[in-house]
């Protein structure tokens, strides 16, 4: 299991999309940027534990938009 880093994007076991934005002991914070669940978060916020997602696109990939 790769544990993400900060701009990592990634996705939950749930399908949720996000940006890490700080990465925790456990888990990771991330900016939500797809959420196909019927489950609303403040702020487009959450965190996932680590066993709970894959890096989908390391920060490294990541092209400038």
């Amino acid at each position: 299991m790769k544990i993400a880093e900060v701009n990592d994007q990634i996705r939950s076991n749930k399908g949720i999309v996000g940006i890490v934005e700080k990465v925790y002991e456990n888990s990771v914070m991330i900016k939500i940027l797809e959420n196909p669940t019927d489950i609303s978060f403040e702020n487009n916020v959450t965190v996932i534990n680590h066993k709970n997602y894959k890096v989908i696109q390391p920060v490294a990939f990541q092209q400038n938009s």
